[in-house]
């Protein structure tokens, strides 16, 4: 079974909500690198992304989400993952990838979309 990889976009308030699915690797992170850039690119640099219905995401993936960090902050903005603890694959697979790279701690991370756009929102714990 081929699982199609998508982006959509959203504005919800003042944030862009990016949408992702599918599998997250070195063919298709490129995708997800050219919509975020062209979400700041539009002046925005408050983004979300929804990454629920990621199924699978390799070192490719990682590195996107970590170089957007550093766009999103060098323009003075935020950026917020949605990582559901139970997500497209029964557990969201880009919160164990991150979780095993050390990496999760560097990103705001909430459950869903709506606490993540939310004006008094904590992300989750670490």
């Amino acid at each position: 079974m081929v699982v199609a990889f998508k982006v959509t976009g959203a504005e919800r308030g003042e944030w862009a909500v990016l949408r992702v699915s599918g599998e997250l690797d070195l063919v298709t992170s490129p995708v997800l690198r050219q919509g975020i850039h062209d979400v700041v690119a539009d002046g925005r640099h408050s983004l979300v992304l929804d990454l629920s219905e990621v199924w699978f995401c390799d070192s490719s993936g990682v590195g996107v989400l970590i170089a957007s960090r550093r766009l999103i902050r060098s323009c003075r903005g935020s950026l917020r993952l949605v990582l559901p603890a139970r997500g497209a694959a029964d557990g969201s697979h880009v919160n164990r990838v991150m979780g095993a790279l050390g990496v999760r701690r560097l990103f705001d991370v909430y459950p869903d979309v709506d606490a993540a756009v939310a004006p008094e929102a904590g992300p989750l714990s670490a």
